[in-house]
């Protein structure tokens, strides 16, 4: 299969494209700089792409943004959240749905797109709510793929939850904050806070690459979302260190600014749709994916 990948220096996309090599797939990634092998230059700012790359491929994922990872009080990190990803998102939209044959669009995305839905079991089909700033994002981040569906393009939208991995944040960060005995819950701990490990999060992004007759919004989180209470206590354990503290929800507010709502909103997300489509996840809870995260 070829395959064109935007942000693939990423982390995601990193892990994305040795997997897909390594089991015999064609991939060519986009840069924002003089072209290497097996590369292809672009600038999705000023709308410049090879559109006979896209067009020829079999399928393109897009997964460029800027790091959420940032300064949450800063205007300027708000709006390159959104500019990111939609310019990347809806110049690869336009030039598939300019495509004679349109290729497979597998596009980024993220669980906040619900917003706080408390304890209520999110699917596939709840619908977004509240204006956080991270459920904005991810509403224009997603209409930006509208041309490539309207065009007749199989779309797969990746409502990605956090990826648990401990090379990278959040558990990088929390693993020795843990480590120390620093680690405690945030306000209440009765929020669910839904995640996935990195390799449920490869396997069900190939897995939708590969299929042909699957389409639409998928959650990329394992089956069964935990509390942030469940997810504190699961990773003390794992880390063999005590977990006494809090994080009052008042501070939380203060300190986090406009990601407040991330950080106390509640999503029990259930990724529905995957499984309807067939996929078998390896890791089914928090204590599964910390296991795999940490080993």
């Amino acid at each position: 299969m070829r395959v064109v990948i935007a942000g693939a220096s990423g982390f995601l996309g990193t892990h994305l494209c040795e997997h897909l090599r390594a089991h015999g797939h064609d991939v060519t990634t986009l840069v924002r700089r003089p072209a290497g092998a097996h590369e292809s230059s672009w600038d999705p700012y000023a709308r410049e792409v090879d559109r006979d790359l896209v067009s020829e491929a079999d399928a393109v994922v897009n997964l460029a943004g800027s790091p959420l990872i940032g300064n949450p009080h800063s205007g300027r990190w708000a709006r390159e959240l959104v500019e990111s990803r939609v310019a990347t998102t809806s110049l690869l939209a336009e030039t598939i749905a300019s495509a004679a044959n349109p290729p497979t669009f597998v596009a980024g995305s993220g669980i906040s797109f619900y917003g706080d839905h408390g304890a209520a079991p999110v699917s596939e089909e709840t619908e977004s709510r509240g204006d956080a700033l991270l459920t904005r994002v991810v509403r224009e981040w997603e209409a930006a793929t509208e041309p490539a569906r309207a065009a007749g393009a199989r779309v797969c939208l990746l409502r990605t939850a956090p990826v648990m991995d401990r090379t990278h944040p959040p558990l990088s960060q929390l693993r020795r904050l843990f480590a120390l005995g620093l680690g405690g819950r945030l306000g209440s701990g009765e929020q669910y806070f839904p995640m996935i490990s990195l390799r449920d999060w490869i396997a069900a992004t190939v897995y939708l690459l590969e299929s042909r007759d699957v389409t639409g919004e998928f959650n990329l989180c394992s089956p069964t979302t935990p509390t942030n209470a469940e997810f504190t206590t699961a990773l003390a354990r794992a880390v063999r260190r005590p977990a006494f503290f809090t994080a009052p929800a008042g501070v939380l507010r203060v300190a986090a600014g406009p990601l407040a709502p991330e950080i106390l909103g509640s999503v029990n997300a259930q990724p529905a749709a995957l499984e309807r489509a067939g996929y078998d996840f390896r890791d089914q809870d928090v204590t599964e994916v910390l296991a795999a995260a940490l080993a």
